[in-house]
């Protein structure tokens, strides 16, 4: 990712952000820095860069040209010829001002998402409103007050922006389990000595029992949030309400509580058995009704909220009766209908015969590890079912696609969809029926179960190969569909 920085003082932005993780992932290419100095791009021959506001009042305002050209030679970089011709997608430009939207950890996630970024530092009292009309796609605020400059604002944001970026983190459990996810802060942390001033460590942190440990920190957390952050406690009880719901039908309803659960679900409506929730990772909606009077609620909810969002792409409905009010309201078509499959126990599946985790090697035994952008053609070639290869590139820089090897050569890949389902399964046509599609499949589940997660996936109606895959590894189906929901 490329952060550009439009500053009057490009060494505050490159000396703050050269240390640490952030100066790390720079050295090793995973992201870059540049602080474009506004001031080299003033026809003034003082370098001035500011004057008078019309209309008078207090300090002085910096002007439209050398921002505007400031702009310009980053877009030409990025696209040569684009910003001459006034043609091609810029990138997001993001002016920070106290008059902008609040940053979040949410919006963070968003932004992660772009492969050029530009941030805009306001100086003096601000910027001519003319070049910010012109420009700025972005109005974000780190907070109700007033600085002196946007330039800590840019520095606070790259940090949390760029730890979203994939590889910028050693341990990948370290950008989910964050405060904010899930609506709660984060848990108490404790290192060595065991006893500090007469305090000591929790026990249950010194059992080694980790289904034990897991469960004190979220109960830590939960209390965390009650005391320091009732506003976000709030938003947690009523996602807890909706799960108390979903669990009545757990196998229809996996794929809302594993959002719930994981920490990527917004609240959008919730009235008794009617619930919309917005999945933040991928931009979903999912919804599920008791009555089609009821859910037409829900839906109409949905849809407000998603003008806010860009408008709704995808939706996901778990009850036949409301295909034909979506049709109605939101004018959409139905793209697949799916059960959802779901591995119920908590133990984990054999892997004998499938293939081996000591790193030897067995002939005709699958070798699993994770693919790698080298893999991307033969993946985007043999996968059908998603035609998006910036989809299945993220799945890759994410971490969540592996391969399952034969002699060093890829015979099948499997992986996790964005919303938390697994899927993307595929064997090569020269290895099947030499089951790894199983070993794939067997190797999702247990990593699921290590990492705290229910496995579950979704079975396109129809596609009785996969049925009987998933039913020979013992899960369990839901006795009515989902249906896959795509707005005209």
């Amino acid at each position: 990712m490329k952060f550009h920085v439009l500053t009057l003082f490009p060494d505050m932005i490159i000396q703050g952000l050269s240390q640490s993780i952030i100066g790390r992932a720079a050295e090793n290419g995973l992201l870059s820095i540049e602080a474009v100095n506004i001031r080299d791009y003033t026809l003034d021959t003082h370098t001035k860069v500011d004057d008078y506001p019309y209309g008078g009042g207090a300090g002085m305002l910096m002007q439209a040209q050398p921002v505007y050209d400031a702009w310009k030679s980053v877009i030409e970089k990025i696209e040569p010829g684009a910003a001459a011709n006034d043609s091609g997608r810029h990138p997001r430009t993001v002016y920070l001002t106290p008059q902008g939207q609040n940053f979040t950890q949410e919006l963070a996630k968003e932004l992660a998402k772009e492969e050029d970024l530009v941030l805009l530092c306001g100086h003096y009292e601000g910027i001519d409103e003319r070049v910010l009309e012109e420009i700025v796609t972005d109005y974000v605020s780190i907070g109700d007050y007033v600085l002196t400059g946007g330039e800590l604002p840019a520095m606070v944001m790259i940090d949390a922006i760029a730890r979203m970026v994939p590889g910028v983190l050693n341990n990948e459990a370290s950008g989910i389990h964050e405060s904010f996810e899930g609506n709660l802060l984060e848990y108490p942390q404790y290192s060595r000595p065991e006893e500090w001033h007469g305090k000591r460590v929790p026990d249950v942190l010194l059992s080694g029992n980790q289904k034990n440990i897991d469960a004190w920190r979220r109960e830590a957390s939960v209390c965390r949030t009650r005391e320091r952050r009732p506003d976000m406690y709030l938003q947690y009880e009523k996602l807890q309400r909706c799960l108390d719901y979903l669990k009545e039908q757990k196998l229809l309803h996996m794929d809302m509580i594993e959002l719930i659960n994981r920490g990527q679900a917004r609240l959008v409506y919730a009235k008794k058995g009617n619930i919309c929730l917005y999945d933040r990772a991928s931009g979903i909606y999912f919804h599920t009704a008791e009555t089609p009077e009821e859910g037409r609620s829900a839906l109409h909810a949905m849809n407000e909220d998603a003008e806010v969002n860009g408008g709704v792409k995808l939706f996901v409905l778990h009850q036949d009766f409301m295909r034909e009010q979506a049709e109605e309201l939101l004018l959409a078509k139905e793209l697949m209908s799916c059960y959802q499959a779901v591995y119920t126990r908590k133990e984990k599946l054999s892997i004998t015969g499938l293939y081996r985790l000591d790193g030897k090697k067995q002939e005709g035994i699958a070798e699993i590890r994770p693919l790698t952008m080298e893999h991307m053609d033969i993946v985007t070639a043999n996968y059908q079912t998603v035609d998006d290869a910036d989809y299945i590139r993220d799945r890759i820089e994410k971490g969540w696609m592996f391969g399952a090897f034969i002699e060093g050569e890829l015979a099948g890949f499997s992986g996790m969809h964005t919303e938390g389902g697994i899927g993307m399964l595929e064997v090569l046509p020269q290895y099947r029926g030499r089951y790894i599609g199983k070993a794939l499949e067997t190797y999702m589940i247990n990593l699921s179960l290590e990492r705290g997660m229910i496995p579950y996936g979704q079975v396109a109606e129809g596609n009785e190969v996969s049925r009987k895959l998933q039913e020979s590894l013992g899960l369990c189906f839901s006795k009515t569909l989902v249906y896959w929901m795509e707005k005209m």
